[in-house]
This record gives structure tokens, C-alpha cells and sequence, in this order.
């Protein structure tokens, strides 16, 4: 073998970057797991019982991580799940909108995925990127099953799980034994919300803080200050998708209608960095009720709510005033006063003059 001093400059430097000797943050992105996202999702119907639909979807991305995704045809929401695979355990986030295990066998799914993988723990650890409904109903299929933990959803136990004491800042790491998580707090849809970054993939998971849906916030400062930290966050990371909770958007970019369980012609589920980048300037101009930005469609359902109520009664009211008045003139019409009592009221009001 030739001892390497006496091999050339140039070849000894790219040997040197090839292996991590000089410039140890390049070799570390080149060390990221590439995955496929050639997948088409099942775009529900118009009448979903005139068809049959695979109630939960699964593509594998690369060999240890998986993207599960809830029929349109199950629910609605279509709610997107992920489930990344470890040598000591591995790790569900989100359980969807389903819970009946007949209708939704997503706990069947998952322990099958995870017993089929040559290396994997077999310690299973469920997490949530919020408390709403359609990201935690599965929980129950999980509750009683052996070497499962399933992670509170409220904010005082993903305080306490995962370390947090100055909530909302901070980061924290889920360890599944060769592969590292981190846990990004980022309310705003919601205050419980988390993004999950996979250190192995670069793979950014957002819940429904960022998502080629609707984003519907709750609170525009947590949501502003959330997309900031963010930034912060991945400013030295590699980003190779962001995954959301949703898709409600055609290919074109048109938003399809609510509760919708058609999505012809979808767009694809995977968001890059420059529409991270581009968040914080979106939530900038959110006026608090609707606003649309670029490609986000943002808005307030809360307030939106409680402004039709207010114009609603005050519309309901003005009927009413109408239906009174017009009623009152109907029935003077029909009984008019005795003339008697006509010339009272005008002594009466001559009178007081």
C-alpha cells in the first residue's frame, strides 16, 4: 500500500473531504438518508360507498422510516402519520382521526411495520404534534398494548416528558438508539404544537403549522415568535422535506372545498425550506380574521366564527324589527280605531302642547 504522504495533494484533499477529515459539517449532510417520496395518495370520491378505498395508506420513504396517511374515504381530514424506526425503539407521530381499529387498523399497522424491520427495537413510543382530535383519536388502539408509551397530548405532560421549563422555548431530543429526533415547540395552530426534526433524514415533520392546507391559527404571536424559532433552529441543518399534517390543495395551488372527501388531481404532500422561509413574512400580513399570502391561506376560524354570530344576530334582528313593525301595520289596517277614541287622543295631544 502506498503510505499516504506520498500520494498528491489534490487526491489527498478530496480523500480528506471524502472522510470527514476537513470539514466535518459537509461530511455530516452528505451522511443523510435519502428516501423516495414517489408516492400517489388515494384521492377519495365523490360518493365514497359507491368504492373501496384502503382505509390507512403506507409508503416507505426509505427502509426505516414510513408516511401513513388515513383515507379520504375513512375521514376528512386524511390526516398524514409518520412512523420512524430505531434500534432501540421507534417512534408514531400523530395517530389520526380514527379510533375504531376495524374501521382504521392503524396500531395492527404499525407493530406489523415495525416486527418486519430487521434491526428495530422493539419498544414502540407514541407522540403527538397537537392535542386536536384528528392527531390523537388512534391513541386508544395503542393504550394497553406491551412496550408502547403513549405521550400525553396536554400541555403539562409534554412539558413533563419531554423537559421542557421555559415553554415555549427550548429544544429536546427523542433518542430512539442510533437515531435522534429533536422536538421543536412551535404553538400558533395550537398552544401544544411540536415539529419534529429527524436528524438521520433531515426530514422536517410540522404538524399542522406548516402544510400545503389552510393554516388556521390561534394565536398570530405564538405562531410568528414559532416560525422565528424555526428559522433559528434549522439554520445550520440540512432540510430535505417538510411534512405536514394535511394535504387541501389541487396542483394548481386551489384550495378544495371544506370537509371535501374528493381530491382530484392533488398536490404532492412535500414542502421545501423556501416555504419555511417564506412563513414568517406570510404571517406578517395576517390581518387576524383571512388573509392570503403567496401560497398560504391563513386564517383565525375562532374569530371568523364569532364575527358571522355577531352579524348573524344582528341580521336575525333586524327581521324581527321588520316582521314587528310590518305585523303592527297589518293589524291597524284591518281594525282601524274608533273615531272617538281618535278625537280623545288628539284633545290629549292638543293638550300637552
Amino acid at each position: 500500500m502506498v503510505p499516504l504522504r506520498h500520494i498528491n495533494p489534490l487526491p489527498r484533499l478530496l480523500f480528506a473531504l471524502a472522510t470527514g477529515i476537513l470539514f466535518p459539517c459537509l461530511a455530516g449532510q452528505a451522511q443523510i438518508v435519502p428516501g423516495s417520496m414517489n408516492i400517489r395518495w388515494d384521492e377519495g370520491a365523490p360518493n365514497c360507498a359507491a368504492s373501496f378505498h384502503v382505509p390507512l395508506q403506507v409508503h416507505s420513504y426509505n427502509s426505516g422510516t414510513f408516511i401513513l396517511r388515513e383515507s379520504l374515504c375513512s375521514t376528512d381530514e386524511a390526516p398524514f402519520l409518520y412512523l420512524l424506526i430505531g434500534s432501540n425503539r421507534s417512534v408514531l407521530i400523530d395517530t389520526g382521526d380514527v379510533a375504531d381499529p376495524a374501521r382504521m387498523p392503524l396500531a395492527a399497522t404499525v407493530m406489523k411495520l415495525i416486527a418486519d424491520h430487521p434491526s428495530a427495537g422493539r419498544g414502540l413510543l407514541v407522540v403527538h404534534t397537537h392535542r386536536h382530535l384528528d392527531h390523537l383519536s388512534g391513541d386508544t388502539q395503542f393504550a394497553h398494548l406491551a412496550n408502547v408509551q403513549v405521550v400525553g397530548f396536554d400541555l403539562a405532560s409534554i412539558q413533563h416528558f419531554y423537559g421542557f421549563k421555559d415553554w415555549p422555548n427550548g429544544f429536546a431530543q427523542i433518542d430512539l438508539g442510533d437515531r435522534i429526533v429533536d422536538v421543536i415547540p412551535s404553538p400558533g395552530h395550537n398552544e401544544t404544537e411540536l415539529c419534529f426534526y429527524d436528524r438521520e433524514t433531515g426530514l422536517l415533520f410540522s404538524g399542522d403549522f406548516l402544510m400545503p392546507a389552510r393554516l388556521l391559527i390561534e394565536n398570530t404571536a405564538d405562531d410568528r415568535a414559532s416560525a422565528q424559532r424555526l428559522l433559528r433552529f434549522l439554520a445550520d441543518r440540512p432540510v430535505t422535506f417538510v411534512l405536514g399534517g394535511h394535504i387541501e390543495e389541487d396542483a394548481a395551488g386551489q384550495l378544495f372545498a371544506w370537509q371535501s372527501q374528493y381530491h382530484p388531481h392533488e398536490r404532492v404532500l412535500q414542502m421545501a425550506r423556501a416555504d419555511l422561509l417564506a412563513l414568517p413574512a406570510a404571517l406578517e400580513s395576517f390581518n387576524g380574521f383571512y388573509t392570503v399570502r403567496g401560497r398560504f391561506t391563513m386564517e383565525n376560524t375562532i374569530r371568523i366564527l364569532i364575527v358571522s354570530a355577531i352579524l348573524a344576530s344582528a341580521v336575525l334582528a333586524v327581521i324581527v324589527w321588520w316582521l314587528v313593525r310590518f305585523l303592527h301595520r297589518r293589524r291597524a289596517q284591518k281594525h282601524p280605531a274608533h273615531p272617538a277614541a281618535v278625537a280623545s287622543a288628539a284633545r290629549i295631544e292638543a293638550n300637552i302642547d
